[in-house]
Formats: structure tokens, sequence, C-alpha cells
């Protein structure tokens, strides 16, 4: 490799390449990026991509995920570059937690957050459920209206982002948009979630009708973060006794993903104010 101009040594090449590999997640669309991607975008060998990749993984700045052997960038990036958002922020905090509450439910769980008219799944334990029918749940986009992570969302945002949702849902031309024109159902629907404490759906979803599903939200900041679900066969397991089994553990695990939120924040404070006195 050429010398840089004014520089005393050579260019460190496995630097320089890690580096290439950190931006080009970072400019990822969606903030993720598999090996073959990475590979296209920094002209990379696959090989030399994923041990670079098993490297920036074992210094904390990637974190890779199970569900679609994915890379993001992860919290000790935020030193090196500003490609690192809350969303997957959350998604990493909430990983284990998904896979300590699959032990318990054994059905299948989604953390999913907005996506403009829908909900997009971020972090999930299908692949991983014997119980689970979709194993490629990833980036799947979710109806807000017909699914019970996006009635949960819609229940517990703001008012002002509510109004701005069911907007864009209402100048759509889908199913969805006919329901959200019916604004006393839709509160109706709403207020009954708020009642109860968490969202449902029983297959009203047209492309997964045999599916049911229970959901609440991850709330940090007086915000909706991201809402995660239990999913299940309604033919196997009725709403109610769902309900009975599975709220208690998906309600605890949303508690100690929120807890664990609260305690970053103090954390990263604790960590700012001694870098300010120092």
């Amino acid at each position: 490799m050429r010398p840089n101009s004014g520089a005393s040594y050579r260019a460190v090449q496995g630097l320089s390449r890690g580096l290439s590999i950190l931006r080009a997640i970072s400019q990822s669309a969606n903030g993720w990026a598999n090996i073959a991607e990475l590979s296209v975008r920094t002209g990379l060998h696959r090989t030399t991509v994923r041990r670079m990749l098993e490297t920036l993984q074992a210094e904390g700045y990637v974190r890779r995920s199970a569900s679609d052997d994915s890379y993001r960038l992860n919290l000790k990036v935020r030193q090196l570059s500003d490609g690192f958002t809350d969303d997957e922020w959350i998604s990493e905090i909430a990983n284990p937690i998904l896979g300590e509450l699959l032990q318990k439910v054994v059905w299948p769980s989604d953390l999913s957050t907005l996506d403009g008219d829908c909900m997009l799944v971020r972090e999930t334990t299908h692949r991983f459920s014997p119980l689970s029918f979709h194993r490629a749940m990833i980036r799947q986009r979710m109806p807000l209206l017909f699914t019970s992570a996006g009635r949960a969302y819609l229940a517990y945002c703001s008012d002002e982002e509510r109004r701005q949702i069911l907007q864009l849902l209402v100048a759509g031309n889908d199913e969805q948009a006919g329901f959200a024109r019916n604004r006393i159902l839709v509160e109706q629907m709403l207020e009954k979630v708020r009642r109860q404490g968490y969202a449902t759906n029983e297959g009203e979803w047209g492309q997964q009708s045999m599916i049911a599903a229970i959901a609440v939200p991850v709330r940090h900041k007086a915000q909706v973060l991201a809402c995660i679900n239990v999913v299940f066969l309604k033919k196997a397991v009725p709403i109610a006794e769902a309900t009975e089994r599975y709220l208690p553990a998906l309600k605890a695990a949303v508690d100690k993903i929120e807890l664990l939120l609260t305690d970053k924040d103090a954390t990263s404070a604790t960590e700012e104010s001694n870098a300010l006195a120092d």
C-alpha cells in the first residue's frame, strides 16, 4: 500500500479495512448489513470481511444478529461514529432478554419499532423457537392496526404522534386506511388496550389469519421505543389462556429492559460528568 503523504509510516492495512467496514455498516440504509453486502461495498473478499467482523465484534464495536447473520454497530462505536441509533441500543439490550423470554414461553417473540405506517421487526426469537412457523421475520413489516405490536404502540405513544400516524394511515388505500377512517372504532380498540395494559390480535391480519399474539410496549423517558409480542397459533392456544400463561413473563421481560435502559442512562451520565471533571 502507498504511504500516506507526509506520514512517517505506511498505513496499517488491517486498520483501514476495519474502518471501511464500520463506515459501510454505518451508511447502510437500515443500519445493518451481512457479509456479502459488506464485501460488495468495501471491495474486500468475504473471508477478509468475516475476519475483520470477528475482530470488531470481539472488541465491542459491532454485534451479530443471530436471527439473520447481519452485523450492526454496537454501543462502543459511539466513540467513533454517529451511525449508532437508539433503536439499535434498545435492540442490543433486549436481545438476551428475548432469549430468556423464549425459555419461559417457548412460543416466539418479536421486538419491533415504528416504521412509517407499519411496525418493523428488529429482533426475533422465531429462528430459535421449536414452535415457530415463520423463520425469516427480521425486517418484516407488520400493519399497525391489525397486529398486537402495532396496537400496543398506538395505544401508548403520545397523542400528537398517534394523530400523525393515523393521518398517514388514512391517506393510504389499503385495508388499514379503511379501518383508520373509523376513528370511533380505532379509539375504542386503543382504549381497551390501555384498560387491559396489553394489546392482542386474533388473526385480524389477513396474511396471518391463523396467528394470534399479545404485546406490550417498551417505554423510556415518556416515549414508546419498541413493542414486544408473544406469537402463537390461535387454534393451539385461546387468547384468554395465552394471556394468563404468557403475559406475566412478557411484562417481566419488558420491565427488565426498561430498568436496564434507566441504569444505562445513569451510567452514561456519570461517565460524562467524570469526563468533564477530568
